[in-house]
């Protein structure tokens, strides 16, 4: 979604060319038209828009739901990156931007979000109340599913594969390389608040995911605090 028609006339071309089928939408208005109608696969919400910015259509849409979302703006200061994901942007891209780029993130945004192929190697691993489904990319919570974005799965996912370990943010922006194109150290800290409020009985006084002091985040699948 984009209030620039020349933009959002090439970018539904190049992805309509690639495969995809795309509707656009120029303010928050139209696109809680589109959304009645059903919700797409994943959404590109910029930033700077009429009236509802950006900031405040991702608080809605993730409100609602868990559908990847991909923040375009003009501004690319890390400190937009870090507001856009706070409020549940999967990923960011500032323009001006190839898109090809926009593309290839769109594609990784969609694997995440997807369930993996019945092929594909099995897996779970319980802590607590939790079972983490790696296969199909699915958190239950005494079997009820809990909903979490796809960069949250993947923090998660890397967390719980390595237990009682302590894994500093430039560790886990290195593993988290193989599933986000563009990870960063404040990203981890944003990922790590939301996974909290979503997994610990007190986020405050978090029991599986822990904060070392000067060092990073350890996971203790036993949940007891320190």
């Amino acid at each position: 979604m984009d209030d620039d028609p020349a933009l959002c006339e090439l970018l539904s071309d190049y992805l309509g060319e690639s495969g995809y089928s795309v509707t656009t939408a120029g303010d928050g208005n139209a696109m809680r038209r589109v959304l009645a109608h059903g919700l797409p696969d994943a959404i590109v919400l910029d930033l700077m828009l009429p009236g509802d910015d950006g900031l405040a259509l991702a608080r809605e849409l993730r409100a609602q739901s868990e559908v990847p979302i991909l923040m375009l703006s003009a501004r690319g200061e890390e400190i937009d990156r870090v507001v856009g994901l706070e409020v549940g942007a999967d990923d960011y891209l500032a323009k001006p931007f190839s898109p090809r780029e926009l593309l290839a993130r769109l594609r990784a945004l969609l694997r995440r979000a997807r369930p993996a192929a019945a092929s594909g190697p099995a897996g779970s691993h319980g802590f607590g109340p939790f079972v983490l489904d790696t296969t199909a990319r699915r958190l239950l919570r005494d079997g009820v599913e809990l909903r979490l974005t796809g960069a949250e799965f993947d923090l998660l996912r890397v967390l719980v594969e390595r237990p009682n370990r302590v894994l500093t943010r430039d560790t886990l922006v290195d593993l988290l390389k193989g599933y986000d194109r563009d990870p960063f150290d404040r990203s981890i800290d944003i990922r790590v608040t939301r996974l909290r409020r979503k997994i610990e009985a007190d986020p405050a006084a978090p029991a599986y995911i822990r904060t070392v002091r000067g060092e990073g985040y350890l996971f203790n699948p036993l949940g007891t605090r320190a």
